[in-house]
């Protein structure tokens, strides 16, 4: 994978990061998204595919990108499809600081050093080339705007941006209400963009059961009774992610450390 293309990762953290703060909006939800980004980004490679609601690799040939590959590693090892929920929430273990470092490192961003309280040290990140964050702003705009279905990688990175929260970030106020509204419709024009956003807000409402496109007999009984069984679920799932994760992590371990 050349570097002449910006990873929807990558973009989906440019989006989060205020420019007037030096923080990223949404920063629990946040690193969801990251990991459902590196899914889409990694299906969009050809080395994974959906196979229902589930992940599987497809080519494990890595792309070039380190932490991507670190990705791609981990759900190979798995051995057989994951479900989506379950992988994006396993520990993270530091995902959205492995990418602040990586945009330092390829000099789109720069970090501040700073103090909390006067006491705390604390590093925030400027964008080093606003006109980047601009136009990654400018192609969600458009498909806001136009209602002309967008390319997939745009697609996919509006679902991840309503999925985690940035709506109110990136169209705030009752002035954005209809902005907000246009961004989550766009979550139907890319099938991997939206299963991977609706496994964020599933994990995110403590939900690890599969989303099922068919209504249950027997109503809306039926689905509270999945619900409160999936809730119950999201604890044990937690504990299923293999412990490579943890021992294999790498890059994302030290990040998290420092």
């Amino acid at each position: 994978m050349g570097r002449s293309r910006r990873t929807i990762p990558e973009e989906l953290l440019l989006l989060a990061l205020d420019p007037a703060t030096g923080t990223t909006a949404q920063p629990q939800s946040l690193d969801l998204g990251l990991a459902g980004a590196q899914l889409v980004e990694l299906a969009l490679a050809g080395r994974i595919a959906p196979d229902g609601d589930r992940i599987a690799v497809v080519m494990p040939r890595p792309t070039g990108d380190p932490t991507l590959d670190t990705a791609l590693e981990l759900l190979r090892r798995r051995g057989s499809p994951v479900r989506a929920v379950h992988w994006i929430g396993g520990p993270r273990l530091g995902l959205r600081q492995t990418y602040l470092t990586h945009l330092e490192r390829c000099g789109m961003v720069h970090a501040v050093a700073g103090q909390m309280c006067g006491v705390l040290p604390t590093t925030r990140y400027q964008a080093t080339d606003t006109a980047i964050s601009r136009e990654i702003r400018a192609r969600l705009d458009s498909a806001i705007r136009t209602g002309v279905p967008p390319d997939p990688r745009t697609a996919a990175l509006a679902a991840l941006a309503h999925a985690v929260g940035l709506g109110k970030h990136l169209y705030p106020g009752n002035e954005g209400r209809s902005s907000r509204s246009r961004l989550r419709d766009l979550i139907r024009h890319d099938p991997m963009g939206g299963l991977v956003a609706h496994a964020v807000l599933d994990v995110q409402n403590g939900v690890a059961q599969p989303r099922r496109s068919t209504a249950v007999a027997g109503g809306g009984n039926g689905g509270t009774g999945r619900r409160k069984a999936s809730v119950r679920g999201a604890v044990a799932s937690a504990e299923t992610v293999p412990q490579t994760v943890a021992s294999r992590g790498g890059m994302m371990a030290r990040a998290a450390a420092s």
